[in-house]
Protein backbone atom coordinates (compact mmCIF):
# COMPACT_ATOMS: atom_id res chain seq x y z
CA UNK A 1 0.00 0.00 0.00
CA UNK A 2 1.52 3.52 -1.06
CA UNK A 3 1.14 6.24 1.56
CA UNK A 4 1.18 10.13 0.75
CA UNK A 5 1.38 12.89 3.37
CA UNK A 6 -1.47 14.31 4.36
CA UNK A 7 -2.25 17.62 6.15
CA UNK A 8 -4.59 17.59 9.22
CA UNK A 9 -5.96 20.02 11.96
CA UNK A 10 -4.96 19.29 15.79
CA UNK A 11 -8.39 19.21 17.29
CA UNK A 12 -6.55 20.84 20.52
CA UNK A 13 -4.98 23.97 18.95
CA UNK A 14 -6.03 24.24 15.40
CA UNK A 15 -3.25 24.35 13.88
CA UNK A 16 -2.78 22.18 10.34
CA UNK A 17 0.15 19.75 10.80
CA UNK A 18 1.74 16.95 7.98
CA UNK A 19 1.05 13.47 8.68
CA UNK A 20 3.79 11.87 6.64
CA UNK A 21 3.85 8.71 4.81
CA UNK A 22 6.08 7.11 7.26
CA UNK A 23 4.09 8.47 10.07
CA UNK A 24 0.80 6.74 8.43
CA UNK A 25 3.22 3.06 7.34
CA UNK A 26 4.16 2.86 10.85
CA UNK A 27 0.82 3.67 12.20
CA UNK A 28 -0.24 0.71 9.80
CA UNK A 29 2.56 -1.72 11.56
CA UNK A 30 1.51 -1.31 14.74
CA UNK A 31 -2.09 -1.49 14.63
CA UNK A 32 -3.34 1.91 14.48
CA UNK A 33 -6.53 2.58 12.39
CA UNK A 34 -7.29 6.22 13.44
CA UNK A 35 -5.37 9.51 12.49
CA UNK A 36 -3.75 11.45 15.13
CA UNK A 37 -6.09 13.82 16.22
CA UNK A 38 -3.05 16.01 17.57
CA UNK A 39 -0.24 17.90 16.63
CA UNK A 40 2.99 17.43 18.05
CA UNK A 41 3.32 19.74 20.29
CA UNK A 42 -0.50 18.69 21.63
CA UNK A 43 0.55 15.53 21.91
CA UNK A 44 3.43 16.04 24.24
CA UNK A 45 1.66 18.76 26.33
CA UNK A 46 -0.98 16.30 26.84
CA UNK A 47 1.48 13.44 27.69
CA UNK A 48 3.00 15.53 30.39
CA UNK A 49 -0.47 16.67 31.83
CA UNK A 50 -1.47 13.06 32.07
CA UNK A 51 2.03 12.78 33.99
CA UNK A 52 1.11 14.91 36.31
CA UNK A 53 4.25 17.00 35.10
CA UNK A 54 5.00 20.23 33.17
CA UNK A 55 7.52 18.19 31.35
CA UNK A 56 8.97 14.18 30.92
CA UNK A 57 8.01 12.13 33.34
CA UNK A 58 8.81 8.57 34.67
CA UNK A 59 6.14 7.31 32.38
CA UNK A 60 8.17 8.60 29.77
CA UNK A 61 11.12 5.71 29.43
CA UNK A 62 13.33 8.09 27.52
CA UNK A 63 13.52 10.62 29.79
CA UNK A 64 15.75 8.25 32.42
CA UNK A 65 13.95 10.68 34.58
CA UNK A 66 12.26 7.44 36.89
CA UNK A 67 15.44 6.96 39.38
CA UNK A 68 14.63 10.46 40.61
CA UNK A 69 11.18 10.00 41.67
CA UNK A 70 12.33 7.17 43.80
CA UNK A 71 12.92 7.52 47.08
CA UNK A 72 16.44 5.99 47.84
CA UNK A 73 18.21 5.11 51.21
CA UNK A 74 21.56 4.95 52.49
CA UNK A 75 23.19 1.82 53.20
CA UNK A 76 26.85 -0.04 53.30
CA UNK A 77 27.62 -2.78 51.16
CA UNK A 78 27.66 -5.90 52.84
CA UNK A 79 30.41 -7.36 50.76
CA UNK A 80 32.81 -4.38 50.38
CA UNK A 81 31.47 -2.05 52.86
CA UNK A 82 31.03 1.07 50.51
CA UNK A 83 28.72 3.62 51.34
CA UNK A 84 25.97 2.86 48.57
CA UNK A 85 22.12 3.82 48.21
CA UNK A 86 18.85 1.35 47.28
CA UNK A 87 15.44 1.78 46.51
CA UNK A 88 14.54 -0.11 48.84
CA UNK A 89 14.51 0.46 52.99
CA UNK A 90 16.92 -1.54 54.12
CA UNK A 91 16.13 -3.96 57.55
CA UNK A 92 18.34 -5.62 59.98
CA UNK A 93 19.74 -8.98 59.14
CA UNK A 94 19.57 -8.71 55.51
CA UNK A 95 22.48 -8.15 53.29
CA UNK A 96 22.60 -4.97 50.96
CA UNK A 97 25.10 -4.98 48.35
CA UNK A 98 26.53 -1.82 45.70
CA UNK A 99 25.60 -2.69 42.84
CA UNK A 100 29.14 -3.84 41.57
CA UNK A 101 29.11 -6.58 44.28
CA UNK A 102 25.44 -7.17 43.87
CA UNK A 103 26.53 -8.52 40.25
CA UNK A 104 28.76 -10.78 41.70
CA UNK A 105 26.61 -12.12 43.99
CA UNK A 106 23.75 -12.71 41.46
CA UNK A 107 25.83 -14.52 39.01
CA UNK A 108 27.46 -16.63 41.45
CA UNK A 109 23.39 -17.63 42.50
Amino acid sequence: MSFEDKTLTCSDCGASFTFSAGEQESFQSRGYTNEPKRCTECREARKAERNGSSGNSYGNRNSGSYSSDRQMYSAVCAECGKSTTVPFEPRQGRPVYCSDCYRKVRVSR
